[in-house]
């Protein structure tokens, strides 16, 4: 699949108000049909380069809003499982933890899709450059590009282990109680995050797939923790979601 109708379809599958954070493909494109390679300097090459920088400013707003907003949430959520779990032991109450978990885990997720998503454009998109115009933008503007926030993944993936280990550790700890939270959990499936943090996963899987044009620019090939977060999200079965 061309890469514009990927990152198309991830667009309609990631969550509405997400939508306009991703990269501009389809207008970087048509600037690069517009500069000549003979005349490289040109307005429209002008344009290009302002364009791009604009996207990575916008990718690194987003980035950083989101990644501070869930360290909040993880925080509150570990504060709010201290509080009733220690006083409760009700069905209920696991439950609502338990969806809370489940929907920050696929925002997660989701983040670090985009900034996956996001780098591959870039790549890709000045590797039309450079073909367009016999130059070698791509090499220094990707080794600015590895240097920016919303490049930098590691605080999240942190987080999104995390969360995974209070899930694991959390709901055997009652099982008439964990039994009724992962049955909650199921109903997740339907819920729009769940959805799209599956459907972020298998394009990670597709970016990161070793293919004729991977190259030195391309992200490395999903990893096996990853991989493994793939397999369990897609199973029938609740028990691997919590």
């Amino acid at each position: 699949m061309k890469f514009g109708k990927r990152l198309k379809r991830q667009i309609e599958e990631s969550l509405p108000e997400w939508r306009d954070k991703f990269l501009c493909y389809k207008d970087l494109k048509k600037l690069v049909k517009l500069i000549s390679a003979t005349q490289p300097s040109s307005k429209a090459e002008a344009e290009f380069i302002c364009l791009l920088n604009s996207e990575i400013d916008k990718f690194n707003a987003f980035f950083v809003d989101q990644e501070e907003e869930f360290i909040i949430r993880q925080m509150e959520l570990q504060e709010w499982i201290k509080r009733r779990v220690a006083a409760t032991s009700a069905a209920a109450e696991y439950a609502r933890i338990g969806t809370e978990m489940v929907n920050l885990h696929g925002e997660m997720v989701l983040l670090v899709n985009y900034s996956s998503v996001n780098y591959t454009g870039l790549a890709k998109i000045l590797k039309k450059y450079d073909k367009r115009t016999g130059g070698l933008l791509r090499l220094p503007f990707i080794e600015k590009v590895l240097e920016q926030p919303f490049f930098t993944t590691d605080l999240i993936s942190k987080l999104v282990k995390e969360c995974e280990s209070t899930m694991d550790s959390m709901f055997p700890a009652a099982a008439a109680a964990a039994t009724a939270a992962r049955e909650e959990a199921v109903m997740v499936v339907e819920q729009r995050v769940f959805r799209n943090a599956v459907a972020a996963l298998v394009t990670m899987r597709e970016l990161r797939r070793g293919s004729s044009t991977y190259g030195h620019f391309s992200l490395p090939p999903l990893s096996s923790p990853d991989a493994d977060l793939l397999q369990s999200l897609q199973l029938p079965s609740p028990i691997p979601i919590l």
